[in-house]
């Protein structure tokens, strides 16, 4: 259907996607200010009850900033392809005129006095920001809550989590509160909340998208920045906008600015040959019905033409999560220290499980980090070696199905007890300890209908646009299934 076609039948502007919404704008059949009031309206319709946006800014400002969008295309200028499109950046992020707040009422009133590379990219590229994504405590847990703005709900079903720890871009996004959402990803941020909404999350190759103002540039490379939207075109388009090298990140990847990973929109995936890692034989446990639901998503991608076998991993999977749990400690725990110094009762208002990171990585010597480095080394070697046989590899973006949103964590899954508070993640390490791209398609629903899951498929190391061409021909096989909406945005 072309654009003018789509657009006739279009009753809503915030049931398009960026990418749309640009190109009606820059044809001038949309108004900046149109856009940015249908999105507010439904932004005070439905934000209330699901609580995925903090820290608004007002209507007016906001609608000022729109009318200074439209007097610039009325002189023929356009700040870039997002022009006047309404944005919103996780509340891990800095956006001048915005707290960062990382869901912790002792940084309520943090004001940023630079915007993070991500976020003056976006900016850069003609975005408005109007507030932040609701996110947890510290951006730990997989599970959108905090004291500080309350828990933002699935946008599927209010009463389980959103995921996390970008719940609230992805509920935004479901939702149609925004076009497109920026995340970030440290174990599964990314792809579970997506995986849990029915959209698309991509955690970029490491160094892909540099972050940037951080206080350690070297060492902590296991979280990134990156893309989230309901079509891989806009996810795409977002990622270049996103990335490329900047000499203040000196492991950030030697791409230019700019570097477009659109892919083809008559991608395919006939030939794509796909390892299926499934549980990693047993070690993983999984809700009932999880499994299944990936492999109707990989059903598909076979109907394309791709060729989907069962892949044995070949590493020592405890091994890798004792070192996964060393390498997480010593990079959350600085984050944590900073915060219990903020005050003398700081320790009282910050969450259980950042204090227990923070606790455990306390006594840990530069011989444990370097023996956890070396374990990782080996790991990295290892996925290596499946892509001589395999293009992509797939797991599941959780391994339960959203869980009651006053729970705090599941403390059981597929029968076994869950040792830690995110222990129920483990599946989204491997791209993350790997450094590998990964991205969440909607792969189905549980049998109630009301719970989406997600797949992961993982590409070779910088292997961004590759993963992005076949997230693309998985869209084309699904039809109108892939942007179905939740109730509550139809």
């Amino acid at each position: 259907m072309t654009l003018d076609a789509a657009f006739s039948h279009v009753s809503d502007l915030t049931v398009l996607g960026a990418s749309d919404l640009s190109r009606l704008i820059h044809a001038r059949r949309v108004s900046c200010r149109e856009l940015m009031r249908a999105c507010l309206d439904r932004i005070h319709a439905l934000n209330p009850r699901f609580n995925a946006l903090v820290n608004l800014a007002p209507d007016d400002d906001l609608l000022r900033q729109a009318d200074a969008c439209d007097s610039l295309l009325t002189r023929g200028e356009s700040r870039g392809w997002l022009h006047g499109i309404p944005q919103a950046i996780k509340d891990a992020a800095h956006a001048v005129g915005f707290p960062t707040t990382y869901g912790l009422g002792l940084h309520r009133d943090t004001m940023p006095v630079t915007d993070g590379l991500m976020a003056a990219r976006m900016k850069a590229a003609g975005a408005i920001v109007i507030g932040k994504t609701n996110l947890p405590e510290f951006g730990l847990g997989s599970h959108t809550f905090n004291e500080l703005f309350g828990a933002t709900r699935n946008a599927w079903d209010e009463a389980v989590s959103a995921g996390g720890s970008s719940g609230g871009a992805a509920v935004a996004l479901a939702l149609r509160l925004l076009p497109v959402a920026d995340g970030s990803d440290f174990m599964g941020s990314l792809r579970n909340p997506a995986g849990w909404n029915h959209v698309f999350g991509m955690r970029p190759s490491q160094g892909r998208v540099p972050a940037w103002p951080r206080p350690d540039v070297f060492v902590s490379q296991l979280a990134t920045e990156g893309p989230m939207a309901r079509r891989v075109q806009d996810l795409a388009r977002l990622l270049s906008t996103q990335a490329g090298h900047d000499p203040r990140v000196p492991l950030s990847i030697a791409a230019p600015p700019g570097t477009n990973f659109v892919p083809p929109t008559d991608a395919s995936v006939r030939g794509l040959r796909i390892g299926w890692l499934r549980d990693l034989g047993g070690h993983l446990p999984f809700d009932d019905g999880v499994l299944e639901v990936c492999e109707q998503a990989l059903a598909r991608l076979e109907s394309g033409g791709a060729i989907v076998e069962p892949a044995a991993h070949g590493f020592d999977a405890d091994a890798v999560w004792q070192a996964w749990l060393l390498w997480r400690r010593l990079l959350v725990a600085p984050n944590v220290a900073a915060a219990i110094a903020l005050a003398p009762d700081a320790r009282d208002h910050i969450k259980p499980e950042a204090l227990w990171e923070h606790d455990q990585a306390q006594g840990l010597s530069a011989v444990d980090f370097m023996r956890a480095s070396q374990q990782r080394s080996a790991f990295h070697s290892r996925m290596l070696a499946l892509f001589d046989r395999f293009d992509l590899l797939a797991l599941p973006s959780a391994q339960v199905w959203p869980f009651a949103v006053a729970e705090r964590w599941p403390r059981e899954v597929g029968g076994r007890t869950m040792d830690t508070y995110h222990r129920w993640m483990e599946v989204t390490i491997y791209a993350t300890f790997a450094g590998l791209p990964a991205l969440c398609v909607p792969a189905g629903f549980h049998a109630n209908g009301r719970w989406p899951m997600g797949l992961q498929l993982i590409g070779r190391p910088q292997a961004d646009a590759a993963v992005l061409h076949a997230a693309q021909g998985y869209e084309n096989l699904c039809g109108e299934w892939i942007t179905k909406p939740p109730p509550a945005a139809g």
